[in-house]
């Protein structure tokens, strides 16, 4: 390594040197052992300090990049350090992660950093117009989860969702297979523990269930990459194809992407796990792992027309569940599938316009699919309860927090001068272009539905229909100042669609405020509130009652129960018999031996085992010596 290298590299050594060794101090049992490691990390840090001061002061000019440095690397490595830093500097810290991860940024386009293994080539730093828009909106996600839970002194909480952003982050930017995999599973271990903090037993058997899906996925993700790497020899991550010799590689990672994005029949987890988390820790889930495979999808499979039919399906299905679900973290839940099939038809389509639309839904569905789930974890965190049947009124005591919900709930509805009718258009427009007309219908029917249990369910029922009688005031101040940013980036981008248009893959020539975008728009949206107001007026609007509503998930946690335990027990009866046999022929054997060997014609003279142990060894000797020489 050359002077220059050194010295391009002190800023980063001035961090990495103790964020490292500060947690391997703290973890030392033997006191004068962790004092030394203290000591010499605390010399290392001041000499480099001397050193990048004197490089400075000499004239020298460092330009430093993250360069190698995988953007969200630095915030995994500093959530090791969040268990013994202090609450309220325990929140800067992790700002100052973020921040310095999305420094990172700014290395442009490019393949940064690749890691040569076992012959291999891992691509750990890739850049390009796909990964930016991705790699920007995670660290405003993990930003305003931060500030949301700046009221939160679990570090566990802390330290599991800053690792799990990172390692969004990371994936992101893997330019191969087995890298994406690596950090594949770091966000489903990571995440795991952020349905764990609730501390219910509910939350547990949820968290169990999460675990073996997101594994699942990682497992089917590695073995695809196997069978490609076998056929190919290359492990690089783009554009897949179906027909070639590595088909069947190509079909376990394509399912692998569709468990992570919920496809049909495999969304069962998140509907499940996601309320079960606690206030703050839900509102991370919603962020990174599903736009994630939405990301994966774009790169690999753009423009495969399967995806246009699972998506379709996708926005349909969750609007029969979210009508009549009672946990509202649920309905969004539900939403948040319904809001994915939009992206991954978008996939299907695979034109430009049509791969903007879905770069730009997964950008602003994140903020206002977080500003829900921050408003009903402020209700959740107020009251107690966010069951829509328990709930109605707050209006009064929580205003500042319906406001900001009913932001949030016009931006996924897609009302004009919010972040989701300037996303939502583009996918619509690239719909309308292909002229796939049945496609097009069920996505408009899944906006109507979109409305109805989103738009209009989640701020009616919890601020408004029956006064409920709680008593509460508004939020933490944290969680106020974070729900206030994501409301302000809803709005702004509404307005002003520009920036976001700016940073989407493809050139955009795109204006979503034209007469015929915004009267089609309207007049669906009108005529949903008038269906709403129609079903309540006439009572036939499903009543919220206390109940849990199973989809796909019946197979797991109902029927699979049922069935596997009895079958479970069954085998494991049949092989308890077979060990007894074993273990009673074996026993009948040495009895016999013993009673053999016990009673020769001149009598016992040593155990019967030991006997045959020694005629073995005889026989061993023996032939061993006839061969050799023989």
């Amino acid at each position: 390594m050359s002077i220059y290298a050194i010295f391009n590299n002190l800023p980063a050594l001035l961090v990495v040197v103790p964020l490292l060794l500060s947690p391997i101090a703290a973890l030392i049992p033997i006191g004068r052992l962790a004092w030394v490691v203290a000591l010499f990390g605390s010399g290392v840090s001041v000499i480099v300090a001397i050193l990048l001061c004197s490089v400075t002061a000499s004239g020298i000019r460092i330009t430093y990049f993250m360069g190698s440095w995988p953007p969200g690397l630095m915030m995994i490595l500093a959530a090791f350090a969040v268990p013994w830093i202090p609450h309220v500097a325990r929140q800067i810290w992790m700002l100052a992660a973020i921040a310095l991860s999305a420094w990172g940024l700014s290395s442009g386009a490019g393949v940064h950093a690749v890691w040569q293994v076992m012959g291999l080539e891992l691509v750990l730093y890739r850049a390009d117009n796909l990964t930016f828009p991705f790699a920007l909106i995670f660290h405003i996600a993990a930003a305003l989860n931060v500030i949301y839970s700046w009221h939160d002194r679990k570090w566990s909480e802390h330290m599991a969702s800053l690792s799990y952003a990172g390692a969004a982050i990371a994936a992101v930017h893997a330019g191969d297979l087995i890298t994406l995999f690596i950090w594949w599973e770091a966000t489903a271990i990571t995440s795991v523990f952020l349905i764990l903090a609730a501390g219910t037993d509910r939350a547990q058997r949820a968290a169990m269930r999460y675990l073996l899906f997101q594994v699942l996925s990682g497992v089917l993700l590695l073995a695809g990459a196997a069978v490609i790497a076998s056929h190919s020899g290359e492990i690089g991550f783009g554009k897949m194809a179906f027909d070639g010799p590595d088909a069947l590689g190509v079909w376990l990672v394509f399912i692998a992407f569709g468990i992570k994005a919920a496809f049909p029949f495999l969304n069962g987890w998140l509907q499940d796990a996601y309320p079960e988390a606690t206030a703050t820790g839900t509102v991370a889930l919603s962020a990174f792992t599903t736009k994630l495979a939405i990301y994966a999808l774009a790169r690999g499979f753009a423009g495969t027309d399967m995806l246009i039919w699972i998506g379709a399906a996708m926005t349909a299905l969750p609007v029969f569940f979210a009508v009549i679900e009672n946990d509202l973290r649920r309905v969004l839940a539900f939403s948040l599938n319904n809001q994915l099939g939009f992206m991954v038809v978008a996939v299907g389509i695979g034109s430009e316009l049509a791969l903007n639309g879905a770069v730009a839904h997964a950008f602003v569905h994140i903020l206002y699919k977080a500003l829900l789930f921050m408003s009903m974890g402020a209700v959740l965190h107020q009251v107690g309860t966010i069951k829509a049947s328990a709930l109605g009124g707050l209006y009064r005591q929580m205003p500042f927090t319906m406001v900001c919900c009913i932001i949030g709930a016009m931006s996924i509805s897609a009302f004009p001068l919010f972040s989701g009718f300037v996303a939502k258009s583009l996918t619509m427009s690239a719909l309308g272009d292909t002229g796939i007309v049945w496609a097009y219908l069920v996505l408009l029917f899944a906006s109507a539905g979109v409305l109805e249990h989103s738009g209009i369910k989640i701020p009616y029922f919890a601020f408004f229909a029956h006064p409920s009688g709680h008593q509460t005031g508004e939020a933490p101040i944290g969680m106020r100042v974070a729900m206030g940013i994501a409301a302000l980036l809803c709005v702004g981008i509404g307005v002003f669609p520009a920036p976001l248009y700016a940073i989407l893959p493809y050139a955009v020539d795109y204006h979503p405020y034209d007469v015929s975008h915004v009267t089609g728009q309207l007049q669906l949206l009108i005529f949903a509130m008038l269906a709403f107001i129609f079903l309540i007026r006439m009572k036939w609007y499903p009543p919220e009652i206390p109940s849990v509503v199973l989809n796909s998930d019946w197979f797991y946690r109902w029927l699979a129960p049922r069935v596997g335990r009895p079958l479970l027990g069954a085998v494991m009866g049949v092989w308890a018999v077979f060990l007894r046999m074993l273990v009673w022929y074996r026993d009948m054997g040495w009895a016999v031996l013993d009673r053999v060997m016990h009673a020769p014609i001149s009598g016992p003279t040593v155990p019967g085992r030991a006997v045959m142990v020694q005629a073995l060894l005889l026989s061993l000797l023996l032939v061993l010596g006839y061969l050799l020489l023989g």
